[in-house]
């Protein structure tokens, strides 16, 4: 990879709700990603509940192309409520599918998390799961800086944009570190400070 090149995130929300608050956080994050990054999004919605016996016949098509796009892309960006504490099953769902051998999908994948919540706390305890979760598959989360959106039904208007403006600037700052994190380990011999941030 070089700096002429396009890194291609893949994002997906852990939300199926139509006004869901992190798939309109997921949405700003699109919106307002750096030059020389485009995240395109996924729709976790149609993955079937896991079930080996289903797995021993053949992923099923739409598994394929999740894990397929993983494969291909140069990093993650997972959005996720908080449910009970944790994340929710159709986002842990979509994470055991695409972990199944062969070819472990998150196996060495930069990752980047952001989570908004009605709460004070805004995820901070689904987020800890979810790098939890992610250890094991070898998933390279960038530790700092953390997007937890707390108070988040004030943030976004009726039509799911976000509206609050330090919120929107942090998000801008998370991509850019993201970014960062993203080439480190895509091209780890280059040096510290590139000079191009954006």
């Amino acid at each position: 990879m070089n700096s002429d090149s396009t890194i291609k995130v893949l994002g997906f929300s852990g939300s199926l709700r139509q006004r869901s608050l992190n798939t309109a956080a997921l949405n700003t994050a699109c919106e307002l990603t750096p030059i020389g990054m485009g995240i395109y999004i996924f729709d976790l919605a149609p993955i079937p509940l896991y079930n080996q016996d289903i797995k021993d016949r053949g992923f099923p098509l739409i598994v394929e192309k999740f894990r397929r796009e993983i494969k291909e892309a140069d990093a993650l960006l997972i959005v996720t409520p908080e449910y009970n504490y944790s994340i929710p099953g159709v986002l842990k769902n979509a994470i055991d599918w695409a972990s199944r051998p062969p070819h472990q999908a998150f196996n060495g994948k930069p990752i980047g998390i952001m989570g908004a919540s009605p709460s004070v706390f805004g995820t901070v305890r689904a987020q800890t799961h979810l790098r939890q979760i992610l250890t094991p598959l070898n998933g390279l989360v960038m530790n700092s800086p953390e997007v937890f959106i707390n108070n988040a039904d004030k943030k976004f208007d009726n039509e799911g944009l976000m509206i609050d403006r330090e919120t929107r600037d942090f998000i801008v700052k998370y991509l850019n570190s993201l970014k960062q994190w993203i080439l480190k380990i895509k091209a780890p011999n280059l040096p510290e400070c590139w000079g191009w941030v954006n």
